[in-house]
């Protein structure tokens, strides 16, 4: 075998190895955005796939035992019990009502075991009715620009 055939076959094998590295990486790290009924819909297979799950705090839920939180996401209707046992402080805005995601695993147990929590409340982000800008309120057009006119002596 000539040397730009070794070359070629070095080439290829790096280069399969790259591909398969990147591929196994990537489905390593995907997360599933899941709600709370399509979660219990997936079984078994909850437990080994990483999950995000998004819903709002149920209000007076939040109790905090030894290092964990605990509290309970409700979405139409459904409930679902998590720990958080994440190391990272919980955001400012997670408080009863707020929506917030869950990233974790179902443990066995029925409870969502998080290692991330993100929150927002979609009161504080929300523009209040009838508080847009002028330029957005409907019926209001914007004051034309005028241009300064040269006065001729």
């Amino acid at each position: 075998m000539n040397k730009y055939g070794k070359f070629a076959i070095l080439m290829a094998v790096i280069v399969g190895s790259l591909a398969f590295l990147a591929y196994s990486g990537i489905q390593g790290s995907t997360t599933y955005y899941k709600t709370i009924s399509e979660l219990r819909d997936m079984g078994a297979s909850a437990q080994s796939r990483h999950v995000r799950v998004g819903g709002d705090v149920q209000g007076q839920s939040i109790v905090h035992e030894g290092g964990a939180v605990k509290f309970i996401l409700t979405q139409d209707k459904q409930i679902l019990h998590v720990a958080y046992e994440g190391r990272d402080p919980l955001p400012d805005t997670f408080r009863d009502g707020a929506q917030a995601l869950a990233d974790g695993r179902l443990g066995p147990d029925g409870i969502f075991h998080a290692t991330e929590i993100q929150a927002k409340c979609a009161s504080k982000y929300a523009p209040k009715p009838g508080m847009a800008p002028d330029q957005l309120q409907p019926g209001n057009k914007p004051a034309p620009v005028s241009s300064p006119m040269r006065s001729s002596l």
